[in-house]
């Protein structure tokens, strides 16, 4: 069992390739010795694809130079290093999953993070990606904070209501002075 997303790209100035993919497998049955344990279908693995990064173009990498004092000497020099930089383009480029299939704990969060979010753009997204580009799916969501920012109003109203009661008495509300001290 398995699924593949694939994102389509025009020509750009950042790489060459057309169709960016990737696949997603599980397995959907339950362990033998145990199938009351089942709880649903388990990742296997994720498999991302190389992306052809034009010439300095590579959003995932980020170059950083460092001055450097010789402790002795005294001189400086500048230091190049490259390192990873967060970006959307790292969502094809997976954890791998040794052969034995064990995983550390750290790793196997990064995969069912990984996964939660092909999962997510497979059956919440992509379904939905007329809504998205028209901008219906936007307007969906604006309503659901809408409602929350109207049962916040309905709250202050309530609590504003004191100052048509004709038994409120306004000082009472007024911080005292504080103590100065001497």
């Amino acid at each position: 069992m398995s699924f593949i997303l694939e994102f389509h790209f025009e020509p750009n100035e950042y790489f060459t390739n057309e169709v960016l993919t990737k696949t997603y497998r599980m397995r959907s049955e339950p362990d033998d010795s145990d199938p009351f344990s089942f709880d649903g279908p388990e990742i296997m693995g994720c498999t991302g694809c190389q992306i052809d990064w034009k010439k300095g173009k590579n959003v995932t990498l980020k170059t950083i130079k460092k001055k450097q004092k010789h402790k002795g000497r005294g001189t400086v020099r500048t230091v190049t290093k490259t390192v990873s930089n967060d970006s959307f383009f790292n969502f094809f480029a997976p954890p791998e999953v040794p052969d034995s299939g064990d995983l550390d704990d750290d790793a196997e969060a990064i995969l069912a993070a990984d996964f939660e979010i092909g999962h997510f753009l497979r059956e919440r997204i992509i379904p939905r990606s007329v809504l998205y580009f028209t901008g219906e799916a936007i307007e969906d969501d604006d309503d659901d904070y809408d409602e929350e920012g109207e049962e916040a109003d309905e709250e202050g109203e309530e609590e504003g209501d004191e100052e048509n009661d004709p038994d409120y008495d306004s000082k009472k509300d007024q911080n005292p002075a504080e103590c100065k001290q001497q």
